[in-house]
């Protein structure tokens, strides 16, 4: 016989699966709304990935699989898909051919715009739960179970 969750941890269980819940709805929206303005939700992200690069890292498709967890010739095929809807531009290396360096479109960039006005929205609506959440997850790694936190780390 299976004996029932205590208080504490049956908090920590609601608490982890209302996050996980709250992430889902987001992936949710974010996939569907990527479908109402004509693209594959994957192709949001890369749009996302290469526009949104750290200054001076080169978006190539190695740095996008990364990124994506993708394989690097599903990017390859999910890039030439999104240079043919005019979304991005791939750029051969002249000394190497096989290094291929993405750059983002003005018909990119404005669908990409878009998407981000939606999902700042989105995101501005769900922020308080992920944060109550996230804080509770972090009190009770601290306080509750202090062998969770690496010895000589603090969290923040």
């Amino acid at each position: 016989m299976m004996k029932p969750l205590q208080s504490t941890d049956r908090q920590r269980v609601q608490t982890l699966a209302e996050f996980r819940y709250t992430l889902r709805k987001f992936l949710q929206f974010s996939e569907e709304r990527a479908v109402e303005v004509g693209l594959h939700p994957q192709q949001h992200q890369l749009l996302l990935h290469v526009a949104g690069a750290p200054e001076g890292v080169e978006t190539t498709v190695s740095y996008v699989a990364e990124r994506l967890g993708l394989r690097h010739n599903s990017v390859v095929e999910l890039s030439k898909r999104c240079e043919e809807a005019g979304l991005i531009r791939r750029i051969h290396d002249t000394s190497d051919r096989r290094r291929v360096v993405l750059q983002i479109t003005a018909q990119g960039n404005k669908i990409l715009r878009v998407l981000s006005d939606d999902h700042e929205r989105e995101l501005y609506e769900l922020v308080p739960t992920l944060i109550k959440a996230l804080t509770r997850i972090r009190r009770h790694r601290e306080t509750i179970r202090p062998d969770l936190v690496e010895p000589g780390r603090k969290s923040r």
